[in-house]
């Protein structure tokens, strides 16, 4: 920076403003971890305030570089490290709001930031400037590369994702190999969770015709939102839903394991293509334009947003202690409105009970344990002795005081069954979708690439493959199972409207595209695996609560033709039973 006697007034005032708003920014910044990370309203001013000082903070530095530059000495990676704040800004902001333009928007700097080389020369301009070894600069390159590859990956960008391993293991072994920093291993541990998440997230292989892989979303769309009867009413709205995760033997990046990343996928809508968001001012800073002047230009112009928000609001929780889980459970029941739903997903290893035959369905069938006491140990091995119960372990009767408004809950665990004898004390709506406490013992060793039921939920299609074991699928044979998938989900729609043995919950949640969805999803899962000649017996099936009529819904013989058409159609019909041998006495 020049001495203030080589500076005439002006230019004073235009480095010291600049300063101010640099300070105030990152004061602004800290603050934001300091927020409650339950609730909706608290954290909203302060998010618009900090949008707004970083939304000056680039426009001043934008209006006066030249001075910046040779009065200030304003460095590229300085204005990078700006940019990559107002990525995080947004990143953040679709965590509260669930909102996916706000990834759109967090992309575009994050990109904008790797196209405009802004940290190209960072380690040579730190050394020169410092005349001494600083990590510091490498530190900040290395983590901005694990957030951009976060974002990447939902949404579903993987091609870019594989461009930014690479770059980042050579920026990891860059700064191992000149600093020899006391953090080696963690971020080599971080590269290896990233490769092994891309791994296992790569169940089925969909190739066009040159052999490519062709990416596919699994969000809800207009195309595959499953059909409503006309005129069927809509009781209720998914409005608060709680992601939990916590299963010993599965990938996990970034807070994220498999299932988690999953099911938040199928909870979202795609984000809206560029050119259809022109129309729409989604700026956290009410009343202002989003970052138009920053880089690249936002997608996003003023104007008044209509309608309510495209999404359900969500949490999500990577091994949650229960007094977290309850604090945020307690936080999406009180913000629930009238006529909305809460949804909690809990994917986790079981912890059994101490008594297979007891009265006291609420707590002494065990549960799901959401955190475990130390990270490396095997939670479903602790030794613990037999008359005390896990201390992070949820129980069934740990949630009944949340039914005192519509709850839809899906446990996806080997103790899921612990749930199957749910009371509904208040009255209200309330279903359990719970996967099978087995898989057959072919595919136990499987666990790290997620569990079967959540698979099942997300991608149907996908599911079917993997318990088939196929791996490459030719893009033209996807699309054609895809139709017969599309068809058995408006056949179960239809039966679900014409029930006359349905529990009157079912039809309450059901006028929800994303409960309906999950619904019949259930349904495809279960009818599956029942024909499926691997999976033998009750265990293996997943379970609904209230039971869903059998006859008129779970196994109907439409459906149960259309999935063996399906296979037929994959080459896989001797995997499943003929018609009158499936074992459907679950």
């Amino acid at each position: 920076m020049a001495t203030e006697a080589q500076m005439d007034e002006s230019e004073r005032k235009i480095v010291n403003e600049f300063c101010h708003y640099l300070e105030k920014s990152k004061q602004l910044f800290n603050g934001l971890r300091d927020l409650p990370q339950y609730g909706h309203k608290q954290w909203q001013s302060y998010f618009g305030r900090t949008f707004d000082v970083y939304t000056k903070l680039w426009k001043f530095q934008q209006q006066h570089r030249q001075v910046l530059d040779t009065k200030y000495g304003l460095k590229r990676w300085q204005i990078g490290e700006i940019a990559s704040k107002i990525g995080q800004l947004y990143y953040h902001y679709y965590l509260r709001t669930s909102e996916t333009n706000y990834l759109n928007e967090a992309f575009s700097f994050y990109s904008a930031i790797r196209m405009r080389a802004y940290y190209s020369k960072a380690s040579k301009e730190e050394r020169l400037l410092l005349m001494q070894y600083r990590p510091d600069l490498m530190v900040k390159k290395l983590r901005y590369y694990a957030r951009f590859i976060v974002v990447c990956l939902l949404l579903k960008k993987m091609k870019l994702v594989r461009d930014l391993v690479r770059e980042l293991a050579k920026q990891i072994d860059d700064y191992t190999g000149t600093y020899e920093p006391d953090d080696q291993m963690e971020w080599n541990l971080v590269l290896g969770e990233i490769k092994s998440f891309i791994e296992a997230d790569n169940i089925i292989n969909v190739v066009d015709m040159d052999s490519s892989s062709i990416v596919l979303s699994h969000r809800l769309t207009p195309l595959n939102t499953p059909p409503l009867e006309k005129g069927a009413p809509v009781y209720l709205t998914l409005q608060e839903i709680l992601i939990v995760g916590n299963c010993h033997e599965q990938v996990k990046f970034s807070e994220l394991t498999l299932d988690m990343f999953r099911m938040l996928q199928t909870l979202e809508r795609e984000p809206q293509d560029e050119l259809v968001t022109q129309t729409f001012d989604t700026s956290p800073a009410p009343g202002r334009p989003p970052f138009r002047d920053l880089p690249p230009q936002s997608s996003l112009e003023n104007g008044e947003r209509s309608g309510a928000r495209d999404n359900p609001h969500k949490y999500l929780l990577y091994k949650p202690t229960f007094g977290q889980l309850n604090t945020f459970l307690a936080s999406a029941f009180k913000e629930l409105p009238p006529n909305g739903a809460m949804l909690l997903y809990i994917s986790a290893d079981g912890s059994h009970g101490n008594q297979k035959h007891t009265d006291d369905a609420a707590y002494d069938l065990g549960g799901v344990i959401t955190n475990s006491r130390r990270d490396g140990e095997d939670p479903t091995k602790s030794k613990r002795p037999g008359h005390l119960k896990e201390i992070h372990c949820l129980h069934p009767g740990d949630l009944y005081p949340y039914t005192r408004k519509p709850l839809f809950l899906i446990v996806d665990s080997d103790n899921s069954s612990a749930f199957q004898n749910f009371p509904n004390l208040f009255g209200q709506p309330l279903v359990c979708l719970l996967s099978p406490d087995q898989v057959p013992s072919n595919m136990q060793d499987q666990h790290q690439k997620g569990s079967l039921f959540t698979m099942f939920l997300h991608c149907p299609l996908m599911a079917l493959c993997f318990v088939c074991k196929m791996g490459d699928v030719p893009v033209t044979l996807w699309d054609k199972c895809q139709a017969q998938v599309d068809k058995f989900m408006a056949e179960a729609s239809r039966l679900f409207a014409r029930s006359r043995k349905l529990d009157h919950s079912y039809m309450q949640f059901f006028g929800d595209d994303f409960l309906r969805l999950l619904l019949l999803r259930f349904v495809f899962c279960y009818m599956v695996l029942i024909l499926h000649k691997s999976f033998k017996g009750p265990s293996y099936y997943p379970i609904s609560h209230p039971p869903l009529p059998t006859e008129e819904v779970l196994e109907h013989p439409a459906l149960y033709r259309i999935v063996l058409e399906l296979a037929s159609l994959l080459e896989v019909r001797s995997l499943f039973a003929e018609p009158g041998e499936a074992d459907i006495s679950a």
